[in-house]
């Protein structure tokens, strides 16, 4: 069974920092890449950044050089680092990932909520 569960939000204030974590279970063996998401109260989800399995990485303009994205291939296990945080990123963060023979199918974790607050 696969699945995805989030841990690391929080409450923190303007400037600070926080460590988003994904950990997969049930298709690892198989990696196709992990992504994050956000939404925050009353707007639509948007992506944040994706990681492949070749490592590459990418960002949404909101966030770049202040996430950054890696994988513990042996925890199983994405984290998001998030610096230079403000109130603007306050949001449900989830991961979602491709699993399957063909990354064709979709996973998502329940989220973890990230409040930006003094």
């Amino acid at each position: 069974q696969v699945q995805l569960v989030e841990s690391g939000g929080g409450l923190v204030q303007p400037g600070g920092s926080l460590v988003l974590s994904c950990k997969g279970s049930g298709f690892t063996s198989n990696r196709c890449g992990m992504d994050w998401y956000r939404q925050a109260a009353g707007k639509q989800r948007e992506w944040v950044s994706s990681t492949t399995t070749d490592g590459s990485t990418s960002y949404a303009d909101s966030v770049k050089g202040r996430f950054f994205i890696s994988e513990d291939r042996a925890a199983d296990t994405w984290n998001l680092q998030m610096n230079s945080l403000n109130p603007e990123d306050t949001a449900m963060y989830s991961c979602k990932t491709h699993y399957g023979p063909y990354c064709t199918l979709d996973a998502w974790g329940q989220g973890t909520l990230v409040t930006v607050s003094s």
